[in-house]
């Protein structure tokens, strides 16, 4: 089984309504006294993450995944892949990736009967981590996302201590507030660091998905946490990015805190999503 570091379900800066005790990042600090070889693996990630993320570097990710060549199989066999990676940052859960998207799926459901989309959303919003099992180092496949091009805001993760040696920071066209952008171009004119959010929206788009716009949305940013956990960035949204962002908000409160410890039955449940992935996945896709 192949394990990967995924710092993202544990390490983030503290959101209303969340335990406290996850993505505690002052425990990652090299002269924290519960720093541990943990800690160190995850501020590593995001080291390289930070260092390594610049705009040349996405545009090459993108120009060699986004043309979609690297395999052809439908959603469940994309899921069932999962099964071979496991969050090794994870404290509440040590089994595949696979129960997480099943867990998620399920707490939606639960919240929202009528939106099988979301559901769906939920069962999906990870699969594009199968770049890591593809052989992706996990710094550019997992972690919370943030715009290159630009000054990183106050809120991305280690953000005075991971840029120095960013190419882009010395850059004067990219190291300011807008950088290379004019304010509120919209999302979608952003260069985001690459990671498995931007890869499986680029899976979805080049499949022509039949979900929602919604769903496009929070498959795309749901790890973009500067942005819909604290607020920063706006100066870069347009009003479409703002209607959207509700939903964003929405779907992470049953993304990585649906965790419990009874697992999912994923055979009873598989005939159920089958359906769902039918309806708006349906047959072989292209990744």
């Amino acid at each position: 089984m192949t394990t990967i570091l995924d710092p993202s379900p544990v390490f983030r800066p503290d959101m209303t309504g969340c335990d406290p005790n996850f993505r505690n990042f002052e425990v990652c600090s090299t002269n924290s006294p519960e720093s541990n070889s943990h800690t160190d693996q995850v501020r590593n990630t995001y080291q390289l993450m930070h260092t390594h993320q610049t705009v040349d570097f996405v545009r090459r990710k993108m120009e060699h995944w986004c043309k979609l060549d690297h395999a052809q199989m439908t959603m469940l066999e994309c899921l069932e892949e999962l099964n071979n990676l496991v969050d090794e940052s994870d404290p509440d859960v040590d089994v595949p990736n696979i129960y997480h998207a099943f867990q998620t799926a399920e707490s939606v459901r639960e919240k929202h009967p009528d939106k099988d989309w979301l559901q769906l959303t939920g069962l999906i919003h990870d699969a594009g981590k199968i770049m890591a099992i593809w052989g992706e180092p996990q710094w550019c496949v997992v972690g919370d996302t943030f715009p290159t091009g630009c000054q990183p805001a106050e809120s991305v993760v280690f953000r005075h201590s991971s840029f120095q040696d960013n190419p882009d920071m010395k850059d004067p066209k990219l190291n300011t507030k807008l950088g290379m952008y004019e304010e509120n171009c919209g999302l979608d004119n952003v260069l985001m660091s690459w990671g498995h959010d931007e890869y499986m929206y680029r899976v979805l788009k080049g499949n022509n998905t039949k979900l929602p716009e919604e769903a496009l949305y929070v498959i795309r940013f749901h790890s973009f946490y500067p942005w819909h956990g604290s607020g920063d960035y706006d100066y870069l949204c347009n009003n479409k990015d703002r209607e959207m962002l509700a939903w964003v908000k929405e779907f992470n409160k049953f993304d990585l805190y649906s965790k419990a410890d009874e697992l999912p039955d994923i055979d009873t449940l598989k005939p159920y999503y089958q359906g769902l992935i039918d309806k708006y996945l349906p047959g072989k896709l292209r990744w």
